[in-house]
């Protein structure tokens, strides 16, 4: 037996924790710089939120799934949309060809937006939407719908991810350089905090930093530094950090450590806490970590795809018992295909066997004091601290993504942990070891081509009904705006009502701003 053991993020193991181990007691959950959580009585007072991440093929068939879901339980939605949609090209665009509709769903215009949540009301559901480039034109497509359907916007609920730094790092759905990217978010936040206060106008992600190979450590490290950059730029502009600072959320992953995991999420509330401290903020509730969580699409396995709701069910509880206020569990068959109804529904039921049969919602923090969590706790805090460090002496997160600093750091650590599968030093049950020769899966759940075509159609549709003079009249006021430095978000509302697609926004910043190349 190894006598020598790290956990993913390089944190060596002991192999047995006592009192001398435990750092300085962390204040109550609920107090500055909430390690324990940020509500005193956490899920006794409100559970997390319940959402299942969905959308394929057409606005229909995502609304179909939408409805499926709510009646399941869950009360929170989370939005996928298809490639072309990610990067700013309407299902008609020669780029879009195969990709229409497979990863998420197609959405070229208001009325795809308004099929999408048919019979769905904005003012009762948080909408979480996974979209970053695009990020503000699905919000003016959102905020128009709802305004269709009578609802008040300022009392919408919800969030778009709208964090665009690591779309350079890890994910690579960007448009715009980092500039003018950034430009664009800091336009969101100034509108949201006047028309749509509720909204959460950005999901800092690390999740996609760890689907892309980083150890946890290095997840927490670079989010938090691309958190830092949007908080400064804000400040930039005159927006109030107290004000902002409510209004930011974050997205994390979900690994198979549980204890390393649990670690990450306490270690990430206090450091953000000091950071938005340090960076001028005095209200409490602007220093609070509120982050939704999703288990680890990265971890699952094409290779006896039953034993991922294993997988899942202790990732999900990683989560919980880390104090996450929203939770996606994955599918057990996402490694092979989107997941069909039935990997959902079971998805679900995980979630809710947690919340109302395991107990472990019962008390704040139940691992608190334990000797291992709590030194797991303080190691993780030294090692993300000492990466965010790294990247303010280059000059902050757009200056690092820009050295290829974080590209690297994450590319190393995905090559030792494919190394180590490789070389057996990390078991992965089913893959290297415990494998069988039983048949095949359950069935793919695939999305037909044809699905292009039918959006091409509605386009088509679209454009001929129109007012073209209107139409042109508020791409050409976009324009003006993106040269002049002005907000867009009110000229972007005004262009999805007058029948302007996506794609043609996009294409209109694209010609002043130009495209991002690595």
């Amino acid at each position: 037996m190894n006598d020598k053991i790290k956990n993913d993020s390089g944190i060596e193991i002991k192999k047995v924790y006592d009192e001398q181990d435990l750092p300085a007691p962390e204040p109550l959950p609920g107090q500055f710089p909430f390690t324990r959580g940020i509500q005193e009585d956490m899920y006794r007072g409100k559970q997390w939120t319940m959402r299942q991440y969905a959308g394929f093929s057409t606005a229909e068939e995502s609304n179909k799934r939408y409805k499926f879901l709510l009646e399941q339980g869950v009360n929170g939605l989370s939005v996928a949309f298809d490639l072309p949609t990610q990067i700013g090209y309407d299902s008609d665009h020669i780029l879009s060809e195969g990709e229409v509709g497979k990863v998420g769903v197609a959405i070229d215009s208001i009325e795809d937006m308004e099929i999408l949540f048919d019979g769905i009301n904005p003012e009762q559901v948080s909408t979480s939407m996974t979209i970053n480039a695009t990020g503000f034109i699905l919000l003016a497509l959102y905020a128009a719908v709802a305004k269709r359907k009578g609802a008040d916007i300022s009392k919408l609920n919800g969030t778009i991810q709208n964090d665009i730094l690591k779309e350079y790092a890890a994910r690579g759905t960007y448009i715009y350089p980092p500039q003018p990217s950034m430009r664009i978010i800091t336009d969101i936040f100034e509108w949201c905090s006047k028309e749509m206060p509720k909204w959460n106008t950005i999901s800092i992600s690390g999740y996609h930093i760890r689907e892309a190979g980083s150890t946890a450590a290095q997840e927490i490290a670079f989010t938090l530094s691309n958190g830092k950059a949007y908080v400064n730029a804000a400040i930039e502009k005159g927006i109030d950090v107290n004000t902002l600072g409510k209004r930011l959320s974050f997205f994390f992953n979900a690994h198979n450590n549980l204890f390393e995991e649990v670690a990450k999420f306490r270690a990430a509330r206090k450091i953000w806490a000091k950071t938005m401290q340090a960076l001028g903020a005095t209200d409490a509730k602007a220093m609070m970590l509120r982050f939704h969580t999703q288990t680890g699409g990265s971890t699952l396995t094409q290779q006896q795809p039953l034993n991922n709701i294993s997988r899942v069910t202790l990732q999900a509880l990683s989560a919980v018992l880390g104090g996450t206020q929203s939770l996606h569990t994955n599918g057990f068959d996402e490694a092979l295909s989107l997941p069909t109804e039935e990997a959902a529904q079971v998805a679900l039921r995980t979630q809710q066997i947690i919340a109302f049969e395991s107990g472990v919602a019962d008390t704040a923090d139940p691992l608190a004091g334990s000797y291992y969590v709590e030194a797991m706790t303080k190691a993780m805090e030294i090692e993300i601290e000492k990466l965010m460090l790294q990247i303010d002496k280059m000059g902050g997160s757009v200056a690092s993504i820009e050295k290829g600093f974080m590209q690297e750091q994450i590319a190393a650590s995905a090559y030792k942990y494919q190394k180590d599968i490789e070389e057996e030093k990390k078991v992965i049950v089913g893959v290297n070891k415990f494998q069988t020769t039983a048949a095949a899966g359950p069935k793919p759940f695939r999305i037909d081509d044809t699905i292009r075509e039918i959006q091409i159609e509605k386009i088509n549709k679209l454009k001929a009904k129109r007012n073209h003079e209107k139409a042109t009249a508020c791409l050409s006021a976009i324009e003006m705006a993106a040269l002049e430095n002005t907000n867009l978000m009110p000229l972007v509302i005004d262009a999805v009502e007058h029948h302007c697609t996506l794609g043609e926004i996009a294409e209109t910043l694209r010609k002043v701003f130009g495209e991002y190349r690595q």
